[in-house]
Order: C-alpha cells, then sequence, then structure tokens
C-alpha cells in the first residue's frame, strides 16, 4: 500500500504543479476564469502586507480561515466572528478558493486579510504557510488540500475542520485512499455535521471528532435576529403575498417564469444567482419585470416582478416572503435554503440535486420543503397550501431551525483550550 500512496501521491504533485504552469492560460476561458487568475498574483502583495504586520506585532499570533467559495464563507462566518469579538489581539487572515466567494466579500470587515488560497504545489504551501505562520486555522466543510495541510502540520499549527460533511464516495474511504487518508489525520478536530460522517471516520479509525451540526444554523439565526429592512421593497410588497426566488439560474426560470404569469395576484422578488445584464433584460422582457436598480415604488405600485440586479440582499429579502424559491438544484445543486427557512415559509426548489443536503431533506420530511418538476408540478403543490398547512409550517420551519443551533458555541469552546 506504501508504493499506492507514493504513485498517488507523485501524480497528485506533478498534477498540481503543470497546472500551477498552465494557469495563466485560464484567464482565456471566461470571466471567472481570468478573475482567479488575476487573484493569484494578488496573493503575494497579501503577504507583504503580512510581514509588515508581523514586523511590527511580534507578540501577535493569525488565526486563517478558509473556505472554498461563498456558502462555505456563511458557515464559517459565526465562528470567524465569535472568535473575533473574543480575541480582538489575533490577526485574521481570510482565504477563498473560488472567485463567487472572493469577490463578493473581498472588503468583509473582520477579516484583516483576505485573498486566493494558492495553487496547492509543494513551494506554495511551503511559503505561504512559513509566511503566515497561524497559531490556528480553519478549514471549512470539505477543503482538504494535501500540501498545504502538510506545511500547516510541519509548522505546528493546530488544522480544525467545520461544518464538515464526508460521503462513501470519496478518496479517504477507498481500499487505495491511504495517501488522502494522511490528510484527514492531519487535522487536531474535525467538528462534523452528521452522524453519517461520524461513521465514516469511524471506519478508518479517526477518532478526533465531535457531531456538532452546521453552523449555518447560527448563522441564519444571528440574521433573524438583526434583520433590518431592504430600501424600497415595502412599498413594493404593498401588502401583497410574496414570493422571492432566491439564486436563480436558467434553468428555475423555466419553472419560475410560466408559474409567475399564472399568478399575477402574487409579487415576486427575484436574485438571480449571477448578474448577467444579457440575461436579467431577457427575464424582465418576459415577465414585464424592473430591475431594482431602476425601481421607485412610489412611481410603480403596480409592478408585479422586481429584479435584483446588486448582491448582498438576498438573506434580507426572505424577511417580506409568504413562499421562496430556491435555485441551483435543477442544475449544479441546491443553494442555502436556511435563509429561507429561518423566516418560516414554505420552500420550493427543484426535485434533480437536492439529495446530499441534508437540511433539504429534513425540511421535506417536515412537510416545510417541496421539490417540484416542472410548472404543473409547482401549480399543483402550491394549490394544496392552505392557511392551515401555512401555519403548520412556520411552526415546524422555526422549530427545525433553532433545534440544529450551537454548532458555533462548541466549536469555540474548543480552540479557546487550543
Amino acid at each position: 500500500m506504501k508504493i499506492i500512496d507514493t504513485l498517488i501521491g507523485f501524480g497528485y504533485n506533478l498534477f498540481i504543479l503543470l497546472v500551477s504552469k498552465l494557469i495563466g492560460l485560464a484567464k482565456f476561458f471566461g470571466p471567472k476564469a481570468k478573475l482567479f487568475v488575476e487573484g493569484q498574483r494578488e496573493i503575494s502583495n497579501v503577504l507583504a502586507n503580512i510581514r509588515i504586520w508581523k514586523g511590527q506585532n511580534p507578540d501577535k499570533q493569525i488565526i486563517w480561515f478558509h473556505c472554498a467559495s461563498l456558502g462555505e464563507f456563511e458557515q464559517g462566518r459565526p465562528v470567524l466572528e465569535a472568535f473575533k469579538s473574543q480575541n480582538p489581539e489575533f490577526g485574521v487572515l481570510l482565504t477563498f478558493f473560488s472567485p463567487s466567494g472572493y469577490e463578493i466579500r473581498k472588503n468583509y470587515p473582520l477579516a484583516d486579510y483576505i485573498c486566493y488560497l494558492p495553487i496547492d504545489t509543494k513551494a506554495n504551501a511551503t511559503y505561504f504557510v512559513g509566511l503566515v505562520n497561524p497559531k490556528i486555522a480553519v478549514f471549512v466543510k470539505y477543503e482538504f488540500w494535501p500540501n498545504i495541510i502538510k506545511a500547516l502540520q510541519s509548522n505546528g499549527t493546530k488544522l480544525i475542520g467545520i461544518s464538515v460533511i464526508l460521503r462513501e464516495s470519496q478518496s479517504f474511504f477507498k481500499p487505495w485512499g491511504g495517501y488522502f487518508r494522511k490528510v484527514l489525520f492531519s487535522f487536531e478536530h474535525l467538528f462534523v455535521q452528521n452522524q453519517s460522517t461520524a461513521k465514516l471516520l469511524e471506519s478508518i479509525a479517526y477518532k478526533n471528532y465531535t457531531v456538532a451540526g452546521d453552523t449555518r444554523f447560527d448563522r441564519v439565526l444571528d440574521t433573524l435576529s438583526k434583520i433590518q429592512p431592504v430600501a424600497g421593497i415595502a412599498g413594493f410588497v404593498a401588502e401583497k403575498q410574496v414570493f422571492v426566488v432566491g439564486s436563480a439560474w436558467a434553468e428555475d426560470m423555466q419553472v419560475i417564469i410560466p408559474f409567475a404569469l399564472d399568478h399575477p395576484q402574487i409579487k415576486f422578488i427575484i436574485a438571480p444567482h449571477e448578474l448577467h445584464e444579457t440575461q436579467i433584460n431577457g427575464w424582465a422582457k418576459e415577465l414585464n419585470a424592473i430591475k431594482y436598480a431602476d425601481y421607485k415604488s412610489e412611481a410603480l405600485p403596480d409592478t408585479q416582478v422586481l429584479i435584483i440586479d446588486s448582491i448582498g440582499l438576498l438573506s434580507s429579502l426572505y424577511q417580506y416572503a409568504h413562499f421562496a424559491f430556491v435555485g441551483g438544484s435543477f442544475g449544479k445543486g441546491l443553494h442555502n435554503i436556511l435563509e429561507a427557512a429561518v423566516f418560516g415559509v414554505p420552500i420550493f426548489f427543484g426535485d434533480k440535486r437536492f439529495d446530499k443536503f441534508e437540511e433539504a431533506k429534513n425540511l421535506i420530511s417536515r412537510k416545510v420543503a417541496f421539490p417540484i418538476k416542472d410548472p404543473e408540478s409547482f401549480k399543483e403543490v402550491f394549490q394544496g397550501l392552505n392557511s392551515n398547512r401555512l401555519n403548520d409550517i412556520i411552526t415546524a420551519s422555526k422549530d427545525y431551525v433553532k433545534s440544529q443551533s450551537g454548532a458555533t458555541e462548541t466549536i469555540i469552546k474548543f480552540i479557546a483550550k487550543i
């Protein structure tokens, strides 16, 4: 098995090295790839600033939070904010792998330094970790980069994983997966989301874990407690029933558009997953909608559909919802439904790619969430929601979210002992 591990490690490192050499070509493969390339080049500037800070504050420590993208940031955020509140003397480094996270949160005020994760070559990992020299590193959900994790272990950094969720199909649990199992065993502790992940860890004799749940429950409850009105929306909804559509993709809109046209008595607030002007203009034309940037409530009281053409508003928009549709599961995967669930509204989403999301299955079993296939099934399920059902949904949804909270406190107590 050692030979297999060596070969897999060699293959991984060769592949990553090739990626690092060819990364400049990625900018020709679309705007996201271009942002990624540009972001990789900016890492050296952030490291230079960290070096200056360390020179000025030789006795201070850094904690490093790494999130793949925006969704993982929302999972890590409650822990980051709780830690920062209790340990203001620490410097906070926040890294992202994806432009979808970095571009939206690159100015997040509670992190002192924000950049992309460097490509996981041995040289990059050794240099990055050696310069940052974090006392603690917190990796969110499923970020397992072998060379960076090995560098952290060699550096003496205490590495923990939070909101971790694993699946039997992953390399860690294959007979040939020894190289990757070593990566897991480099973690000081793993805070996992569910019992199925715990059983998988037990199957490879990993014992340093806690079933803590998903920190996103704490995040949405915190959002609820601090909710503020969104400018202009109260005037738009005008005491009508409201459907908030969150993180909508083109596949979702194929269901939403006919449904909206068939229900003119309901107001729709649609937040696209990505802000592509041509696509948004096309949807606006089909729905006779207005974009949020152009909206003036006193001038257009009869508008049925409002399309949100700015970022950062979605979690606050759900406060106006009587119903929610959350996008993604007709395509790459369901987006965050907890942001809607905390407000106690019925939640609809596509019936294709939601199975790997524990909260979706749990809310379906509680008759709070409803996977739909097409406009006809959407209409049928919606018509079955009478006032008694809606009252039951409000209670069941809010109770579920509250019952799953507390992961952040568990993690923070552990970190305090490191």
